[in-house]
């Protein structure tokens, strides 16, 4: 079954392969860094990283460019009000982005481009827009006229035929039905950060960014570009403008958009108390595992509901997967193989696959996946799983971990390495056969009071991070 996205552009699932039948040129727009990310933005980063593992796990290579948007009028306001320089005050907020995509597991993109270092890129892009006649000037700021792209509208759908002539929108965000001639360059106010172009001082409009980072290190058609459901409007259509003006060539293939999170059934606001970030959920005793599992298992496009209870049920999955490839390391079975359990096993990879190239359905491959999981135990519990069984199982649950990456606990600092819990392990055994079980019981504590558990089977003693 060939992979299937659906594309924002053409309201319909496409099959998918790369333009040049070998590199996917992607590029997401990555974070705003003015303030700490929200569970609704890692929803959206975590579908991205499923996204990026899945395409390389269909064998193809991947050109993935991320930016980081660390100039717009947030950032000039939170980093006025706390009387920081620009740079100083987005490089905090960077690196705590860094840190919490780290601690969810998602993979860092092939290249991460600033704003504020292509300043000098985003002026020639739009001294190329001006020859062709797609900017005019006003109170020393450059505005796209969108009179003269007769194609805009296309992504969000939205219409433009009452557009008045000439009325413009100096802000980074505005309005879904706000639509209007929108800034590109942002002529210098009070004692806003500014840059000296041959544009004038000022600095760019937010939506420029985007448009020239991602053609300087893709080229001038990308494969797929990703975000939220949010940036539909005005943010990916004043792309398409401003690429598409400039190249005449279609900007991106496949566009994908990432469905927002509710929190307990409500929008999630500060207002109502119901705004956390990944440190929030952390600190409430939540391993990063079990919020990874829970954001992506709700299929990218679907609504998410995003509960407590949920993360304890993503836990409990999490712990099931972990106990079942621990038994299939660890147990002894009858020696022979079970063709009709093998083909239990290629069924469920097969499903698995099937699901996640239909657009990425995360929730039929984990259905898939535990339904496997539930075969095989029983069978193991009865003594009809055998030794030639193991080795696909096991490859099933890798190949699911390959994508959703929850299977190693995380290991916090001080914590003890595998290493040294088997040494512990050894001794106890050796501790046993000597008949010291005082010893052997004061390991089992040491291993305890660490977070490890330890269980001693017919087959021997297995271990598992809590």
């Amino acid at each position: 079954m060939p992979l299937r996205l659906y594309n924002t552009l053409s309201r319909s699932l496409e099959e998918f392969s790369p333009l040049d039948g070998k590199t996917v040129r992607m590029y997401t727009c990555g974070p705003t860094v003015y303030d700490y990310v929200h569970i609704g933005n890692l929803k959206t980063f975590t579908f991205q990283d499923v996204l990026r593992r899945w395409l390389r796990y269909r064998g193809w290579e991947l050109n993935h460019v991320m930016n980081i948007t660390d100039v717009d009028d947030k950032i000039i306001r939170n980093s006025m009000a706390a009387g920081l320089p620009l740079a100083e005050y987005t490089r905090k907020y960077e690196e705590a982005f860094f840190e919490d995509a780290a601690k969810l597991r998602l993979q860092k993109p092939e290249r991460i481009v600033r704003a504020t270092e292509h300043i000098d890129d985003m002026v020639r892009f739009i001294q190329k827009l001006g020859e062709k006649t797609f900017t005019y000037q006003s109170e020393g700021s450059v505005y796209f006229r969108i009179a003269k792209f007769p194609d805009y509208g296309k992504l969000s759908r939205i219409d433009v035929s009452g557009q008045k002539a000439g009325a413009r929108v100096d802000v980074d965000e505005y309005g879904k039905d706000d639509v209007r001639d929108f800034v590109l360059w942002k002529a210098r106010k009070d004692d806003e950060p500014y840059w000296d172009t041959p544009l004038g001082p000022g600095r760019p409009g937010w939506h420029i960014e985007c448009s020239v980072m991602s053609m300087k290190y893709l080229g001038e058609t990308l494969d797929i570009h990703t975000g939220g459901v949010d940036l539909i409007f005005p943010h990916h259509e004043n792309e398409i403008a401003q690429a598409e003006a400039l190249t005449g060539k279609p900007f991106v293939r496949f566009w994908l958009h990432s469905e927002h999170l509710l929190v307990e059934g409500q929008k999630m606001a500060k207002s109502l108390g119901n705004f956390y970030t990944l440190r929030d959920i952390l600190a409430k005793g939540h391993e990063p595992e079990a919020v990874r599992y829970l954001l992506a298992s709700v299929p990218y496009r679907h609504k998410m509901n995003f509960t407590f209870d949920g993360l304890h049920a993503a836990a409990t999955a999490i712990e099931r997967l972990r106990n079942f490839q621990l038994r299939l390391q660890s147990e002894k079975f009858p020696a022979g193989l079970s063709e009709r359990l093998l083909e239990r096993t290629r069924e469920a990879r097969r499903a698995f696959e099937e699901a996640m190239d239909d657009d990425l359905n995360t929730a039929e491959a984990t259905a898939a996946v535990f339904a496997h999981i539930r075969d095989a135990n029983a069978a193991i519990d009865s003594g009809d799983f055998h030794e030639g069984n193991a080795a696909e199982a096991l490859d099933l649950v890798e190949r699911f971990d390959s994508i959703f990456d929850v299977l190693k606990p995380t290991v916090e600092e001080g914590a003890l390495s595998d290493e040294e819990i088997e040494a512990l392990i050894a001794e106890r055994a050796e501790a046993r056969k000597v008949k010291n079980y005082a010893r052997a019981d004061e390991i089992r504590n040491v291993l305890a009071e660490k977070g490890v558990i330890i269980e001693d089977t017919r087959s021997g003693t297995r271990w598992k991070r809590k």
